[in-house]
C-alpha cells in the first residue's frame, strides 16, 4: 500500500517521489508505462560503439535557478557544458542563435561591433508593441531577411504550423546576440550529469520507501487507493472518457546512423536545417560531448519532427490553449488528484523549469501544512 502513487518516472515524477520519501517518509509508488525510467532525457550505453546516447534527442541542462542548481547537485556530479548550435543555411555554416557572425554571413555584412548590430536589427526589425504569434515576435527581432532564412520553414517543419500560427512563446524562446557569443544558452550554470540523466534519475529514485514499476501504463480502472496521486502524463488522456477533443502534440522520429572507424562527422553536436528541401530539422553527433571523444566510433542521429508517436511538445495555438483550459477546470475539481509537468500542464518546460515546477509544488504542500 503506497501513501503517493505518481505516474511517469520522467523529471517531474522522479523530483516529486524523491521529496515525499525522503522529506516526508511517505511510501511511494511510481508507474511508468515505459521499460526505462527518466522520461525524454532517458540516455544509454551504445554496445557498438561505447558512446553515450540520447534515445529521444539532446538533452542540455541549464538555469539561472540557484535553487534548481543545488538541488541536482545531490544526485551527481556534474561537467560543465556550453552548448552551441550551428544552421546549414545558403551553404554555410552559421551560429544559432543569431549573432554578429550569423549577420555578417548571411546578409553579407562587415559589423565589428555590438553597436553596429544593434544599428543593423533597428534598421531591419519589425516593430510589433503587441504580438500576437510567432511571426510577429520573430520579425520584431530579427527582421525580415533573418526570419525568411532561419525560422519560418524550420518552425513549419518542426511544428507542422506557420510561425503566424502559434503562440509568442515559441520563437520568444530564441535569443538574439549582438556579440560574437556563440552559446545556445546564457545561464549561469550549464552542464551535463557526469554518467547521463538516467543515472541522474535513479540517485533520485532511489529510495527504500520509493517503488518503480515499469512497463505500466496507467489507468482509471486500476482503482487504486492512496493518500494522493501525481499524474505527469498528457492531460487530455486522464480526462480521455469527458467528451473533450484530444489535444494537439508533436512528435519525433529518430534516423541512427553508425559510422565505424572515423573522427567527426560534423564540426558541431548540433546541426540545424532550416531549409524546407531538408526533410529533418537537425542532426546531432553525440561524440562532441564532453568524456565522448575516445571512442573511435560516432553516431548521428537525424531528427524527423512527427504527428505521430510519444507526445514530446505540445501545440501552442489559440485553439489548443482554450481546449486545455476547459481540461484544466476539470483538473481543478480534483480533491486528490495533482497534475504536474509538461504534458500533464500542457505547456513546454525546459528540464530546469520541470525541477522547479515540481519543488515548488511541494513546498507549497510543506508551507500549508
Amino acid at each position: 500500500m503506497a501513501d503517493i502513487v505518481i505516474i511517469g518516472a520522467g523529471l517531474s515524477g522522479a523530483v516529486i517521489a524523491e521529496r515525499y520519501a525522503n522529506v516526508l517518509n511517505k511510501k511511494v509508488l511510481v508507474l511508468e508505462k515505459r521499460n526505462h525510467i527518466a522520461g525524454n532525457c532517458y540516455d544509454y550505453i551504445d554496445e557498438e560503439t561505447g558512446l553515450l546516447i540520447s534515445k529521444y534527442g539532446a538533452h542540455l541542462f541549464h538555469t539561472n535557478n540557484e535553487s534548481v542548481w543545488k538541488y541536482v547537485q545531490q544526485f551527481s556530479e556534474w561537467i560543465r557544458y556550453d552548448h552551441k548550435v550551428v544552421g546549414n543555411v545558403d551553404n554555410q555554416i552559421v551560429p544559432i542563435p543569431v549573432n554578429m557572425e550569423t549577420i555578417n554571413k548571411l546578409c553579407n555584412e562587415h559589423l565589428q561591433t555590438e553597436n553596429e548590430v544593434n544599428e543593423w536589427l533597428s534598421k531591419h526589425q519589425i516593430p510589433c508593441e503587441f504580438p500576437k504569434n510567432s511571426k510577429d515576435i520573430a520579425l520584431s527581432r530579427v527582421g525580415n531577411i533573418l526570419y525568411e532564412k532561419l525560422f519560418k520553414e524550420y518552425t513549419f517543419k518542426q511544428w507542422n504550423k506557420q510561425p503566424d500560427e502559434l503562440d509568442p512563446s515559441v520563437l520568444a524562446r530564441i535569443p538574439v546576440r549582438t556579440s560574437m557569443d556563440c552559446r545556445y544558452f546564457s545561464d549561469k550554470y550549464q552542464g551535463l550529469p557526469k554518467y547521463g540523466f538516467t543515472k541522474l534519475v535513479e540517485s533520485m529514485l532511489d529510495h527504500p520507501n520509493i517503488t518503480v514499476r515499469l512497463n505500466t501504463e496507467y489507468n482509471k480502472n486500476m482503482n487504486i487507493q492512496c493518500e494522493k496521486l501525481v499524474y505527469t502524463g498528457p492531460i487530455d488522456e486522464y480526462y480521455s472518457s469527458s467528451g473533450l477533443p484530444k489535444l494537439e502534440y508533436r512528435s519525433l522520429r529518430f534516423e541512427l546512423e553508425t559510422h565505424k572507424n572515423v573522427g567527426f562527422i560534423q564540426q558541431n553536436m548540433v546541426v540545424n536545417y532550416p531549409s524546407k528541401d531538408v526533410p529533418y530539422t537537425r542532426i546531432i553527433e553525440y561524440k562532441h560531448l564532453p568524456n565522448q571523444k575516445s571512442s573511435p566510433h560516432s553516431i548521428i542521429v537525424k531528427e524527423y519532427p512527427s504527428d505521430v508517436g510519444e507526445p514530446y511538445y505540445p501545440v501552442p495555438t489559440q485553439y489548443t490553449q482554450e481546449l486545455y483550459e476547459k481540461y484544466r477546470t476539470l483538473a481543478d475539481k480534483e480533491e486528490n488528484v495533482v497534475m504536474l509537468g509538461r504534458l500533464a500542464s500542457y505547456k513546454y518546460f525546459n528540464m530546469d523549469q520541470a525541477i522547479a515546477n515540481s519543488l515548488d509544488y511541494f513546498n507549497k504542500l510543506l508551507s500549508n501544512k
